[in-house]
């Protein structure tokens, strides 16, 4: 099993950037830069959809625009390719992104776990990123070679949780690309704060979210495009491959593969069997199925027809804690945090164990 890094990464948006390509630097130019993926965005170079993301980015969010700038510098490689490259999902149906994600609410709290399925070229490659950037609360995040973070699973030390998926839609509007807009939600101050930004910007291409925060009972299931942002209350344990399922998105133009369909079809089922036995929901159990030979939820093969492995999973809960106060006279306030953990393989130990946006020693 190829392991993650971890790194920790400080200091200003454009040195964080840096930092960010000098890790991912030997694995682009050794295998991304070769790609079909890597050429098949490289075609929209001195686009009119590529310029006008640009110029959204570079005024509506000039922090993230340095740290992309520091990135392409960390990478060796032109600046308009490494943004393009970070625009792949807005100009490309076929962007080589999966995920699987199941949502678990609960009046005493909540617990989201995800699948990070990628280019299998990246196990390996890739890592649990701790990062202080100046100008935004530290955050942990799973980054890979080449990209901004914020586009797969996040928890931020000001208490949101974030997990990411692909969705191939077919329709994109001049807006802001959304592994910006997600890296943009990495600094949100609440759940209200994020779903207002994902409304209120102008969008290009589309992701499905699932959001939550500590100080919060709610968890959020989003989708949105370029024509619609549909927010969603989780009241019943879920689960979200890669394709739009909310009406304001569903029917619109849209990819539909054979493994996400088939991997939205048995997670449905292995909840639905657990209700009906009245048991808990085994997140970790559902993420490293693989009943279904061809299309497995959890993916290891060499010849998976999205060309997708999962790379990492991680399991996120919300935990009731107690503060002991110093004084005893005074009464003990009940308060909230992030715990979570990222395995390797969803059905072996973690390799690493987190609490907010730090990770726990020993």
């Amino acid at each position: 099993m190829a392991r993650l890094s971890y790194l920790r990464i400080a200091g200003a948006p454009f040195d964080a950037g840096f930092a960010l390509g000098r890790f991912g630097a030997a694995a682009v130019h050794a295998y991304r830069l070769q790609s079909p993926a890597w050429a098949g965005v490289m075609r929209w170079r001195g686009s009119a959809p590529a310029a006008a993301m640009a110029a959204l980015v570079q005024e509506r969010f000039p922090r993230i625009w340095a740290e992309l700038q520091g990135l392409a510098q960390g990478l060796e490689l032109p600046f308009d390719e490494v943004l393009l490259w970070n625009c792949r999902g807005d100009l490309w149906a076929l962007a080589p992104d999966g995920c699987t994600t199941v949502q678990i609410p609960g009046a005493a709290g909540w617990a989201i776990a995800h699948n990070e399925d990628g280019d299998p070229r990246f196990a390996g490659h890739c890592a649990l990123a701790e990062c202080a950037i100046d100008g935004s609360p530290p955050f942990a995040a799973f980054v890979y070679p080449g990209s901004l973070a914020g586009h797969t699973f996040a928890v931020t030390a000001a208490g949101l949780a974030m997990t990411v998926n692909n969705l191939r839609l077919r329709e994109a509007d001049a807006g802001v690309p959304r592994m910006v807009l997600t890296r943009a939600l990495l600094d949100a101050p609440s759940l209200p704060a994020a779903v207002e930004l994902l409304q209120r910007q102008p969008r290009a291409g589309g992701f499905h979210l699932t959001l939550a925060h500590r100080d919060s009972a709610e968890l959020l299931s989003v989708e949105f495009g370029s024509r619609a942002c549909s927010v969603r209350a989780v009241t019943a344990p879920s689960v979200h491959a890669n394709h739009a399922l909310q009406p304001a998105l569903c029917e619109r133009p849209q990819l539909v593969t054979g493994s996400s369909g088939q991997r939205q079809r048995r997670g449905e089922a292995l909840l639905a069997q657990a209700a009906a036995a009245g048991v808990a929901v085994d997140a970790l159990a559902i993420l490293g199925d693989a009943e279904q030979p061809r299309f497995p939820i959890h993916r290891s093969a060499a010849d998976d027809e999205d060309a997708e492995n999962t790379l990492a999973t991680a399991l996120i809960a919300v935990q009731s804690v107690r503060s002991v106060p110093s004084v005893p006279s005074v009464r003990s306030v009940p308060c909230a945090q992030i715990v979570w953990q990222v395995h390797e393989h969803p059905l072996q130990p973690p390799v690493f164990r987190m609490v907010g946006a730090a990770k726990l020693r020993g």
